[in-house]
């Protein structure tokens, strides 16, 4: 009985060998005709609009900083402070950060902090000069309250 359960396996293992050895040596099957793919139309890409537009008054002070001895880029954000509640603030930094929104006009790069976005958001940023002082200023169409002195403001949900 051992000797015949020894031959089915030598049998079954030579015949599955044979059969290995047929299949490679036949030429493989062809993949099945690719079926006819419709063809969608691309979506179009849109110009969206900037986080914040910067004037041209802004963006000459912006090159001259650009071009100074030592080239510097700004970041603006927002801080709490202030008795309304939030200030602009604004730095120098060499490249964005991880979640800056990168704003480009006329050739002049301006970082805006990604926590400070829902603040700044349809802002336009100026540059004013007169007798006393000379600075960047904000026209935050969000701005909801200001404070007396207008260095801080708060933003508002719209109705």
């Amino acid at each position: 009985m051992l000797t015949a359960l020894a031959r089915r396996l030598s049998f079954s293992v030579s015949s599955s060998y044979h059969v290995r050895t047929v299949a490679s040596a036949s030429p493989r099957p062809r993949p099945p005709p690719a079926s006819p793919s419709v063809q969608r139309a691309r979506p179009t890409p849109r110009a969206t609009k900037a986080v914040i537009s910067i004037t041209p008054l802004a963006v000459q002070r912006l090159r001259d900083l650009l071009q100074g001895p030592t080239p510097r880029n700004i970041r603006i954000g927002v801080r709490n402070k202030g008795c309304a509640g939030l200030s602009y603030h604004l730095d120098y930094v060499d490249k964005p950060g991880k979640f800056d929104e990168v704003v480009e006009q006329d050739g002049v790069k301006v970082f805006v902090d990604g926590r400070a976005l829902f603040s700044i958001i349809g802002s336009e940023m100026d540059w004013k000069e007169d007798a006393l002082s000379a600075k960047f200023v904000f026209n935050n169409p969000n701005i909801k309250d200001a404070c007396g002195c207008g260095e801080s403001f708060t933003v508002g949900t719209q109705p």
